[in-house]
Order: structure tokens, then sequence, then C-alpha cells
């Protein structure tokens, strides 16, 4: 057996509008999400999260699956507009009365509750304001985040602010696949300004509400390499990787920017006002990681911003048709801990979407269980080189809304039948329990 450290969490890991639901439920207003889910062609079969998994109602029922699978750990999100209608004002003593209860659910069960701030469902009035391409909205993220401080910081002492800037500014604001739909690169470099900014407000806010607390943020990675040794490939490697990984880390690791960044940027890059780089980097408490594959770059003159294009490998993929790669999580492990010297490090993501169908009952997933153990094992390696991993969270719990595929891919370990909210813990689920319960992986897996 591969022992884990004393003291290591396995959890799951889920976001507030993939599976809670109850969309106008007890004074909760529209996010972007309940927005755009609703224009047409936006999601795929026209799904939308107006009830997802129904956690909302079955917040029970879902801690009572984590318990009997002896997870010690869960990092769950705030709706915004739950607990916050108008995004800032006043507050909605219902919405803030279902995460009272959830987290004392979890507490009851001996699930330490780890809380994300923002998990991409801006209050709709906000981005009727201009969203993050406002500088004042990192004053609202600053209230939100002092409101649930004193709300549930007497029980809860692990806070993420937010969840993959580079996901919901590349994406939503970049590109326009995810909500608000918005597809422009001054606006969405600017955002991720904002957002920065946020980060620091959210980080003074927690500190001040929260004695004892362990506060971080939560960013993606998508360790990249070259297609090939040349010199060409490997320069474009390195944009690639400023673009994606270096653009959102280093503010809120370091207080900077990166120049190369910058420069290439021109005219689409952020105003930064004087003394913004102090006040995006207060010191955290740990690094969150969400990693899931790695990229495979070429350079590429014809990508004007960039330079350099993703290429397909032949190793298997998941179902989201990300390359299965159980290196890169090892690899980016090591050189968020070398190049930054990161404060402690939990993995607050990864997973992987499998074509999942019950039988008789039963839900096999053999292909998740082998993603897992080379994953894992992936992971203890890292531990053995140095690096100060502290725990793993799952993506995800239960399968739910997968942002603009719908419910058409599955990531849990436990099943959701949609129309009737069954719960099926799937043959991955049992797995994960056994190593959760062990803290222990069984040997005879590389990575």
């Amino acid at each position: 057996m591969r022992q884990f450290p004393d003291g290591f969490l396995w959890g799951t890991a889920t976001a507030a509008y993939q599976i809670e639901g109850a969309h106008d439920a007890d004074g909760k207003a529209p996010s972007i999400w309940d927005t755009f889910s609703h224009l047409p062609g936006k999601i795929e079969n026209g799904d939308t999260g107006d009830v997802a998994c129904d956690h909302y109602h079955r917040y029970r029922e879902d801690v009572g699956l984590m318990s009997e699978l002896g997870l010690n750990a869960y990092r769950f999100s705030i709706s915004w507009p739950r607990v916050l209608p108008a995004g800032t004002g006043a507050s909605n003593r219902p919405g803030l009365d279902f995460y009272q209860r959830l987290v004392d659910a979890l507490l009851e069960r001996r699930i330490t509750p780890f809380i994300t701030l923002y998990h991409w469902d801006l209050p709709q009035a906000l981005q009727d304001q201009g969203g993050w391409a406002r500088r004042d909205i990192a004053t609202a993220f600053g209230e939100y985040a002092g409101l649930m401080g004193r709300t549930l910081g007497d029980r809860v002492k692990h806070w993420i602010t937010l969840n993959e800037p580079f996901a919901f500014v590349a994406i939503g604001h970049l590109f326009g696949v995810h909500a608000p739909g918005i597809a422009d690169a001054p606006t969405a470099f600017q955002a991720s300004h904002h957002v920065n900014l946020a980060h620091g407000e959210a980080v003074r806010a927690l500190r001040a509400s929260v004695p004892g607390s362990r506060i971080g943020i939560t960013q993606v990675s998508m360790p990249v390499y070259p297609a090939s040794d040349t010199d060409a490939d490997r320069t474009a490697a390195r944009r690639f990787d400023g673009f994606t990984n270096r653009w959102y880390w280093e503010p809120s690791l370091i207080g900077r920017y990166p120049d190369d960044v910058l420069e290439r940027l021109g005219r689409a890059a952020p105003k930064i006002e004087p003394g913004d780089l102090d006040r995006v980097a207060p010191p955290i408490d740990f690094f969150g990681h969400n990693s899931y594959s790695r990229a495979v770059v070429r350079d590429d003159p014809s990508s004007i911003m960039v330079g350099a294009t993703q290429i397909e490998t032949r190793n298997p993929k998941t179902e989201m048709g990300w390359e299965i790669y159980p290196d890169h999580l090892y690899d980016a492990l090591t050189r968020i801990t070398r190049d930054y010297r990161a404060p402690d490090i939990y993995i607050t993501e990864n997973g992987a979407a499998f074509r999942d169908q019950p039988v008789n009952g039963v839900v096999d997933d053999p292909q998740r269980i082998d993603y897992l153990r080379t994953h894992l094992a992936a992971c203890h390696r890292a531990i053995a080189d140095g690096v100060k991993l502290r725990g793993y969270f799952c993506w995800s719990l239960l399968d739910n809304f997968e942002w603009a595929y719908g419910f058409s891919k599955r990531f849990g370990l436990i099943y959701t039948d949609f129309p009737t909210q069954r719960r099926i813990v799937k043959a991955s689920g049992r797995f994960f329990a056994d190593v959760a319960r062990r803290n222990a992986l069984p040997n005879g897996t590389s990575a």
C-alpha cells in the first residue's frame, strides 16, 4: 500500500449551480447561468440547472452518501444570488439558512467543509451593471465574502475565494461559450484584473471575520508540452503557458503579471492602477489546484495573440475529449512548488467523464477507477518528492449539470438519474471510499 500522510483530506467537490436546483426558491435571484442556460442554442439538448440534482432539497441525503463513502472533507460553493439577490445590499435569510443547515449536517458527520465563494454564478443584477468588467465589483465581492465569513466563520475555517479564473474569464468573456457569453479580448483581460482585485478584497474580509481561517484560491492548470524539441515549439509552449497558466497564477501568488504576456496583449492589456499589485496578493494559506489534462502545442504564427496551436495526441481520452495523461498532475504539482514556493496545496478538482449507465441497478465504471488509480499514484509520487499536498477532492460527488454540455457528461462518483433524482454509488465511488478509509492506494499502479 502507498500510504498518504496523516491528516490527508479525502473529499469530493461540487458547484452550486451544477447541483442545487431550486433556481428561484426562497428569494434566490437569477445568476448569469440562470440567464445563459435559457438562451436558445447555448446548452446541449436545451438543458438548464433549474432543477439539476435538487441538492437544495436533498442535501441531507447527499451528506449521508458522503459519510457512507468515508469522506472527511467536502468542497462546495455558495450561490452568490441565493444569499445576496442583488449582489450587494440586503441579504436573503432563507438562502443563508440553507448553508447554515448544510454546514451543520457536514459537521455532524465529521466532514470538514471547504467553501468556494465564487464558482461562476455571478448575480445577474451585477452583470446588468457590467459584471467583472467593472472595477467596483471587487468591493462587492469583498462585502459578500465578509457576509459569509460572519455567517459561517464560527464553523468553517477553510475558504476558497474563486474557482478557475482562467475558465470563467476566458471561456465566458473571450470565447463567449460560457456565461455571460461575451467574446471581446479587452473586456476579458480587464475582467481578469478585476477578478484579482476581488480575490484580494475577499482575503482581507475573511481574515477580519473568521479567526483561524485558512484561505486560498483555486486555479486550473494545463501543463504545456512542446510538440517537438525545436526552438519554435518550445517558445510556443512558453507563450501558451503564459496565457493559460502564468497570467492567472502569478498575480495572487507573487503580485505581478508576466511581462511576456503583457507585451503580446498590447492594446488588450488591462488598465492597472497604482497600488493594484499590492492589493491582489495578500498572503494565502494554500493553493487550490484543479487539473484534468495537458496541452501539447506547436508554433503557429497564424494564431495572432498566442502564436501556438494545441495538437491531438494518440493517448486515450475521456468523454470530454481530454487526453488521459497522469504525469500532467505530477508535473503541475512539482512545477507550482518549484517555481512559486507554493504554500500547502490541495487538489481541489480532478476527475473524468465517461459514458456511465446503470445495468440492473449497478454502475460499473472501470475507466474511471483506472483514471483515479493512476492520478492518485501521481499525487503520491509528488508528495514523496517534496510537494506539500494536503488533500484530494475528486470531481465530482454527483453527476450534474456540466455547464455548456448540460447533462450529457457524467463526472460523478455517484450516478444521478435526473428524471427521478435517484442516486446510485458507482464502482468508482466504492473504490474511492476504500482509498479514503485506508488513507492509502493499493500497490501495482504506476503513474
